[in-house]
């Protein structure tokens, strides 16, 4: 991420519809599979909004991120628990004392994501939960990923490998941001014939926010009820292939 688009990030993640959706997204699966209290370890900290609502919500947050910028932010925002680290490194956090494991939007930026999960397994308690968001349909990519810094996009199917092979199991899967998934194939489409210069967030006016505010609610419900079969991200749960 360029020290720009944290600044942007920073900006957003307060009330932007897709920022504020996937929080909540994470929440309730938190909610779920690894309520509080408990050590959080947030992967990827960005502009430190999540480990903010996270420690609100009475977990006990840690954080990590590859960039000096985030981590100053972090700790402007009052998180003092956060540090500089490189992911593919081994965390340093005691083996098995996190009760969850958060990383939003962040393993696609990794050059050796199972070397990845591999630590995150290893200071994953036994009953703990990690929840993670990847951006989703791989014959998407193109040059938004690329200037984000993304190595792939997934399937289910790639996730639950990638998993399986750091020894963790998806115990939880399914598909978000179904609603703008018609919309995207549009822009990358369009984006072929027109090169630009940085990948931005598309900025909506107010009630426009509030409509994909209340589409994502929706859609929250059908996840948890009926799945939905397809959409811009992949949402799952991993948990100790033993569990």
């Amino acid at each position: 991420m360029q020290p720009g688009h944290l600044a942007e990030l920073a900006e957003l993640e307060e009330s932007y519809w897709w920022h504020v959706a996937k929080r909540k997204l994470a929440m309730t699966l938190l909610e779920r599979f690894a309520p509080p209290p408990g050590l959080l370890v947030e992967g990827g900290i960005g502009a430190s909004g999540n480990l903010v609502a996270f420690r609100e919500r009475g977990y006990d947050v840690r954080g990590f991120d590859i960039m000096p910028e985030a981590v100053s932010m972090g700790a402007s925002r009052g998180i003092d628990s956060v540090s500089v680290h490189d992911l593919h490194q081994p965390w340093p956090v005691e083996d098995g004392s996190a009760r969850a494991v958060v990383m939003l939007d962040v393993l696609e930026h990794t050059a050796e994501p199972v070397q990845v999960l591999a630590n995150i397994k290893r200071i994953l308690a036994p009953r703990g939960a990690m929840v993670l968001t990847v951006p989703a349909c791989p014959w998407l990519f193109g040059d938004w990923d690329r200037m984000l810094g993304h190595y792939r996009r997934y399937t289910i199917r790639m996730l639950r490998k990638q998993a399986t092979e750091a020894g963790l199991k998806l115990v939880w899967s399914g598909h978000w941001n179904s609603f703008t998934l018609p919309a995207a194939i549009a822009m990358r489409t369009l984006g072929k014939f027109r090169k630009s210069e940085a990948a931005e967030f598309p900025r909506v006016s107010r009630s426009v926010n509030s409509l994909l505010l209340s589409c994502a609610s929706v859609e929250r419900c059908l996840l948890f009820r009926t799945g939905v079969p397809a959409g811009l991200s992949v949402v799952g749960v991993l948990q100790h292939a033993a569990s």
